[in-house]
């Protein structure tokens, strides 16, 4: 069996198996966590919150979080759905109605995941307390996506990735400019005093 096969297969199994079996109430906080997360509303609240209520912490985490949500997005949206277009899981998995609701873009990643995870990522890094909060309802927004058969397990673990890749770009990215900023003024000395380049 080989990758692609098996990768294929764990996404029918596990998707089938999700729908069939997730209990009603279960199901209803699934849909409402995904209806408080379109559109990135759920990070903007929750980045609100912890710009008001946690100091300048709470600033520093809401400001990771969102910046790390816009690269995820750019990533995921703007790049990886228009290089892998795949089509969305068959709605014949799925025994309810919300296949029906489903965008017509790529299945590959969950953009919705990415969102989820590189914000809770950014977070974790600035202020740990709030970033394992929110890893509950992201971790909910995963599990919707392949319940409500928006997309294959593959596609939110790929989102996942993308999400952390968003947080580890926002945490990394001040450093390397400031490097880049320190190392170019460095190199003018040396071609002041080394005018040929050699030392």
């Amino acid at each position: 069996m080989t990758v692609l096969t098996a990768i294929r297969e764990t996404d029918r199994s596990v998707s089938k198996r999700l729908a069939a079996s997730t209990p009603p109430a279960l199901h209803r906080t699934l849909s409402a966590v995904e209806e408080a997360a379109e559109g990135t509303k759920l990070w903007c609240g929750a980045a609100v919150v912890m710009a008001l209520t946690g100091g300048w912490r709470g600033r520093k985490a809401a400001a990771a979080g969102l910046t790390a949500v816009v690269a995820a997005q750019l990533m995921a949206n703007g790049v990886c759905k228009q290089l892998a277009d795949r089509p969305r899981p068959p709605e014949q998995w799925f025994p309810h109605d919300e296949t029906e609701d489903r965008p017509d873009s790529s299945s590959f990643p969950s953009g919705h995941t990415a969102a989820a995870t590189a914000f809770t990522a950014a977070v974790a890094l600035t202020w740990p307390a709030a970033g394992a909060l929110c890893a509950v309802p992201a971790a909910l927004v995963a599990v919707e996506r392949v319940q409500s058969g928006a997309h294959y397990p593959s596609d939110v673990a790929a989102g996942a990735v993308v999400g952390l890749a968003g947080a580890w770009l926002t945490r990394r990215a001040p450093r390397l400019i400031a490097g880049r900023r320190l190392k170019r003024p460095l190199r003018e000395a040396v071609r002041v005093v080394h005018p040929s380049g050699r030392g």
